[in-house]
């Protein structure tokens, strides 16, 4: 399967015209992430270095064809002095299938302060998924060969009052990558759109549901490595008439807060 780096590929073809490339897969429709990452990428190549992104907003609104480009559109909101803004859209077919702002700042100094991460099992504790004989799990570490996943066992959660549907997931890229904070961040983007959904079916893991993201939202708060590990922890404070509210709040090993996700999810109940 394909190593991200060939997966967030785009090529120029306009000053603010680029496609993306397809890439091997068993999935049926385009991955989330890959598209929203590849966007991503669109848009930090029509901005200065020196700006980094910190938050970024997409609608999913068509399943992308696996095997055919993308071709990400991006306008130029606003160039500020602090921050900038742009607006992408990936069309394939004539017809866009997701759209995403996307703003970069270029930083200041303030007040910090984060929630503390959970206690949770360290990642070298658990079983990574090359050696597991669950065929769900196994199907997963083709398609992502090259990422290193490994959930927390439901029963070893960190369980919080209040909270109704946890999932708690380590991890990492494989192989060492470059040092640009972009492509790292890049990379999360498209990582992020991975397990989030599956929180939603923590509490009725044996309803069959027809499951999809429908928009996704995220902020970088400070700088990380997508090749150490990350601790995924994610919830899903409501669901109903066919449709799951996930988040994520994303950990390195260190404990620092470094993105937090939102997304909303289809997860609608298969008619016979």
């Amino acid at each position: 399967m394909a190593t991200i780096e060939e997966a967030l590929e785009i090529e120029r073809l306009e000053r603010d015209i680029f496609r993306g490339a397809s890439t091997k897969t068993q999935l049926p429709r385009t991955f989330g992430g890959q598209v929203a990452g590849q966007a991503l990428v669109a848009a930090v190549r029509t901005v200065e270095p020196r700006f980094q992104v910190h938050s970024l907003h997409g609608y999913f609104l068509r399943p992308g064809n696996p095997g055919a480009p993308t071709v990400y559109l991006v306008d130029r909101i606003r160039d500020g002095r602090s921050f900038c803004t742009r607006r992408v859209t990936g069309v394939q077919d004539g017809d866009a299938i997701f759209t995403m702002s996307a703003s970069f700042h270029l930083g200041d100094e303030g007040p910090s302060h984060q929630d503390e991460m959970a206690d949770v099992e360290p990642p070298n504790d658990l079983p990574d998924a090359a050696t597991s004989m669950d065929p769900e799990r196994l199907w997963a570490m083709r398609e992502w060969e090259h990422w290193d996943i490994r959930p927390v066992p439901q029963e070893r959660v960190t369980k919080r009052p209040g909270v109704v549907s946890p999932q708690q997931v380590w991890f990492r890229y494989r192989h060492p990558l470059p040092d640009d904070p972009l492509f790292h961040v890049c990379t999360l983007a498209y990582m992020s759109d991975m397990t989030l959904l599956g929180s939603s079916k923590v509490t009725h893991p044996d309803e069959p549901t027809q499951n999809a993201s429908l928009d996704h939202a995220m902020w970088f708060l400070r700088p990380f490595r997508t090749d150490d590990w990350l601790l995924y922890d994610q919830s899903s404070p409501s669901a109903g008439f066919g449709r799951a509210l996930t988040g994520g709040k994303i950990f390195d090993r260190d404990g620092r807060l470094v993105a937090a996700v939102v997304q909303e999810g289809l997860i609608r109940t298969l008619r016979s």
